[in-house]
C-alpha cells in the first residue's frame, strides 16, 4: 500500500469522519489518510471512536459465549456501545479543541444510530442516543464507505477473529442509507483495492464544497513515499 505526500495549502479542515458497515475498510483508510496528512506536514492524527463491541466479543469467546450479546444481552450491549462510543468521541474532540489539529475519525455518531437500527432497537433508544450525541458537532466531511455486504463478509472472515452474518450486514447497509443525514454523506465505492478506495477518497475530498471553501488543494498525481501496513482494528480506547 503506497503512502502519498499530499501538497495542501491553507488547510483549516478540522474533522474528517469515515463511516460504514463492518468490513468496509474504515480503519485501513482512516489510518492511511491520517498518515498521509501528517506526512504532508499537517498536525493530523487517527482516532478510533469504537463502541467496545469487539473487545466484549473477544471476552465473551474466552468465557465460552458466542458473542458480546450472548454474554451481556442485546440491550445491555447496545447501551454499553453507546456510552463507550460517546466517551471515545469526547476524548477525540477534546484533543482537537486543545491542540487545534486535524482529526481523522474512524466511526462517528452516525455509526451508533445505524447500529441501533440494524440491531432492531426501539426507536426511543435512537432518540436517546441522538439527544446524548447532540453535544458533538458534525464533522467537516463524512465519508460513507459503501461496500457490497458479501464483499464485507469476505473481508471480515479473512481477518480471522470475528464474523458477521449476511442478515446483519444487509441490515446495517440499509440502516446507514435510511439515516436522515445520509444526503450529507460523501459516498465512496469501497469495493475496490485499498489503493483504489484511497484514490477515490482523495478525489472526493479535493472536490468537496467544504474543502474548496476552506482552501484544501490536493494534487492529482501521487508520488510513492514508502509502504504502509495497516493491521486490523485497535481495541477501543477510553479516556
Amino acid at each position: 500500500m503506497c503512502t502519498r505526500r499530499l501538497p495542501l495549502v491553507g488547510m483549516t479542515l478540522r474533522t474528517i469522519a469515515l463511516i460504514g458497515i463492518d468490513g468496509s475498510g474504515k480503519t485501513t483508510q482512516a489510518h492511511r489518510l491520517a498518515d498521509e496528512l501528517a506526512a504532508a506536514g499537517l498536525p493530523a492524527v487517527y482516532r478510533r471512536n469504537a463502541g467496545g463491541r469487539h473487545w466484549v466479543g473477544k471476552l465473551a469467546v474466552r468465557l465460552g459465549r458466542r458473542d458480546a450479546e450472548d454474554l451481556i444481552g442485546r440491550r445491555a450491549m447496545l447501551f454499553a456501545e453507546s456510552v463507550l462510543r460517546w466517551l471515545a468521541m469526547l476524548r477525540t474532540l477534546l484533543w482537537r479543541l486543545l491542540t487545534g489539529g486535524v482529526v481523522v475519525m474512524d466511526r462517528y455518531a452516525y455509526c451508533q444510530y445505524a447500529s441501533l437500527r440494524a440491531r432492531g432497537a426501539h426507536p426511543a433508544a435512537e432518540r436517546r442516543a441522538r439527544l446524548a450525541y447532540r453535544l458533538f458537532p458534525r464533522p467537516d466531511v463524512t465519508f460513507l464507505l459503501a461496500v457490497d455486504p458479501a464483499v464485507a463478509q469476505q473481508r471480515i472472515d479473512a481477518r480471522g477473529y470475528d464474523h458477521e452474518s449476511m442478515t446483519y450486514l444487509n441490515a446495517a447497509d440499509a440502516a446507514y442509507r435510511s439515516l436522515p443525514e445520509f444526503a450529507s454523506f460523501v459516498v465512496i465505492d469501497a469495493n475496490g483495492t485499498p489503493d483504489e478506495v484511497s484514490a477515490a477518497l482523495h478525489a472526493a475530498l479535493a472536490s468537496s464544497p467544504v474543502a474548496r471553501r476552506r482552501g484544501l488543494l490536493l494534487a492529482g498525481a501521487a508520488a510513492l513515499a514508502g509502504m504502509l501496513t495497516v493491521l486490523g482494528y485497535q481495541v477501543a480506547e477510553l479516556i
